[in-house]
């Protein structure tokens, strides 16, 4: 399990060839809380982005993340979902539970690199606020719902 601002940025290799193909740059998430895909940057004067199926993903380490063929990419040719920084982003949106209570705005996701599944969510209150408090975990088992102004989680709060 890991965040994704830890996997943003790394490089993304290909074990058959050995080389670097590019570098992650955001997350294609379902609107019920899935992660589909990883979004990546490829080329060096023109960047294009490419989806990779979470599923076709052979390894994720430390230092890069591991695919078996180049192949398995696909070039963007529409908008996923949502993504975390990109279009359809849903960071910095305001996260309520599903009794009513705010609990922040959405800044991170802990997910299961080998499942996409999510699992936790890093809320912020403002920059001030993490400082004097710190950032807070949201954990939830169950799907969220995803609006056009907020994200409704069932939580189990850290």
């Amino acid at each position: 399990m890991r965040t994704f601002s830890l996997l943003k940025g790394q490089p993304v290799f290909d074990t058959k060839k050995g080389t670097k193909i590019g570098e992650i740059c955001d997350l294609c998430i379902s609107k019920d809380g899935v992660v589909k895909g990883l979004l990546m940057k490829k080329g060096v004067f023109f960047k294009q982005t490419y989806f990779l199926d979470i599923q076709k993903v052979a390894s994720f380490g430390w230092d890069g993340v591991m695919i078996e063929d180049e192949g398995q990419l696909e070039k963007l040719k529409e908008g996923p979902e949502y993504t975390l920084n990109h279009q359809h982003s849903l960071d910095g949106m305001m996260m309520l539970s599903s009794s009513g209570e705010s609990l922040g705005l959405l800044k991170d996701v802990y997910f299961q690199e080998e499942l996409g599944t999510i699992v936790g969510y890093e809320i912020t209150d403002g920059f001030f606020s993490d400082i004097a408090e710190g950032k807070q975990i949201i954990q939830s088992e169950k799907p969220l719902t995803i609006g056009k102004d907020a994200i409704i989680v069932d939580v189990n709060q850290t």
